[in-house]
C-alpha cells in the first residue's frame, strides 16, 4: 500500500509503548520506518529488562522512558511529550501489521477522522489467537461497550490505532494498564469523535508470553467499562438501579399491603422497613442521577468548546 497520497508536511509520529520486547522490537522499527518512511518512530521503553531500548535505537527510533510501570501510564507520557498531526500507536510485539498504517494515517490527515482503528476481529484475529478466553472477553467487552454507547465498534480492545492532534491533547488518561483501549474507546463515543474501523491483519505473537492476564486484567477491563459507563451515562446507570431498587420494594410491599387489608395489621414490620428502606433508596438513585446527568452535560459543553478553541489556535 503507497503512501503517495499522504500530506508530506503532516508530521507523523509512530508511538510503540514497550516492556521486554527484544525478540521482535527491532523488526517493528524497521517495517513501520518502511511503511511510513515520513513518519519518526518512538519507542517508549517501561522498565524492560532485557535489550528493548538498546535494540529499537539500533533500528532507528527515538527511545524514551516511562518508570511508571504500566501501558496507560506510558500512553499518558506519550501524549503529553510528543508534537505531530499523525499519531500511530502499536504494540511491540509485531502481531500488528505495517503496511496498514498508511491507510490508518490516510484516515487521519485527509478524512479528517479522529480515532482510526485497526480492526482485527473483521480479519484473522480469531484464527491467529491461541487462548479462548482471551477471544471471549473481546467479545464480551465489545458487546457491552455497544451495548451502552448505541455504536458497532467491531474490536473495542485493538493496540493499533491512529489519532488526530486534537483526540490526543485532549484526551484525560485515567487508567494506568492495559483498559486504556478501552478508555479510548468510550471517550471517543462519548465525545462524538469521528470514528472510523480499518480491517488489519494480525498474527499471533511467535516468542514470549501476551503481558495481558486473562483474568486479572480481563477483570480490571470489566470494571473500567462500568465506572465509566457510571461517568458518561449517570442517568441511565442510576435510572436503572433505582428501577430495580424499586422493583423489589414493590415485590415486598404488595403482600404486606394485602394483608393489611385483609386483617388490619401489619404484622411484618421488618419486611415494611426494608422495602421502605429500598424505595427510599431507589428514589435517591433517581435523583442521584438526575443531577450528575446535569452536570455532564455541561462537562459536554465545555470541552466542545474546548475542541473548538484547540482547533482554532
Amino acid at each position: 500500500m503507497n503512501i503517495d497520497t499522504i500530506d508530506k508536511q503532516a508530521r507523523i509520529a509512530v508511538l510503540i509503548p514497550c516492556y521486554n520486547e527484544e525478540y521482535a522490537i527491532a523488526q517493528v522499527v524497521r517495517d513501520f520506518k518502511e511503511a511510513l518512511p515520513e513518519a519518526t518512530v518512538f519507542v517508549y521503553d517501561n522498565n524492560s529488562t532485557d535489550r528493548t531500548a538498546e535494540l529499537a535505537a539500533g533500528a532507528g527510533a527515538v527511545v524514551r522512558r516511562e518508570p511508571l510501570q504500566g501501558k496507560g501510564n506510558v500512553v499518558r507520557r506519550m501524549f503529553r511529550e510528543i508534537e505531530a498531526d499523525c499519531y500511530i500507536m502499536v504494540d511491540g510485539d509485531g502481531t500488528y501489521n505495517p503496511a496498514d498504517a498508511p491507510a490508518l494515517a490516510r484516515a487521519v490527515l485527509e478524512e479528517q477522522v479522529d480515532m482510526a482503528i485497526g480492526d482485527r476481529l473483521s480479519t484473522t484475529y480469531f484464527q491467529e489467537n491461541k487462548r479462548p478466553f482471551h477471544n471471549m472477553g473481546n467479545k464480551l467487552v465489545r458487546n457491552l461497550i455497544n451495548r451502552f454507547w448505541n455504536n458497532d465498534i467491531r474490536d473495542i480492545m485493538t493496540g493499533y490505532r491512529a489519532f488526530s492532534r486534537p483526540f490526543v491533547k485532549l484526551f484525560p488518561v485515567m487508567t494506568q494498564n492495559f483498559e486504556i483501549e478501552t478508555e479510548m474507546t468510550i471517550h471517543a463515543l462519548d465525545k462524538r469523535f469521528t470514528v472510523k474501523a480499518i480491517p488489519s491483519q494480525y498474527a499471533d505473537r511467535q516468542e514470549g508470553e501476551s503481558k495481558l492476564n486473562t483474568y486479572k486484567d480481563g477483570f480490571k477491563i470489566l470494571k473500567t467499562i462500568f465506572s465509566l459507563f457510571k461517568e458518561y451515562r449517570p442517568m441511565l446507570f442510576f435510572g436503572i438501579l433505582a428501577i430495580v431498587l424499586l422493583l423489589i420494594a414493590i415485590i415486598l410491599f404488595i403482600p404486606i399491603l394485602v394483608e393489611f387489608f385483609k386483617t388490619g395489621l401489619v404484622p411484618r414490620f421488618p419486611t415494611l422497613f426494608c422495602a421502605g428502606f429500598l424505595a427510599i433508596t431507589g428514589i435517591m438513585s433517581f435523583f442521584t442521577g438526575l443531577i450528575l446527568d446535569v452536570i455532564i452535560k455541561k462537562d459536554r459543553k465545555n470541552y466542545e468548546l474546548r475542541v473548538i478553541n484547540f482547533k482554532q489556535s
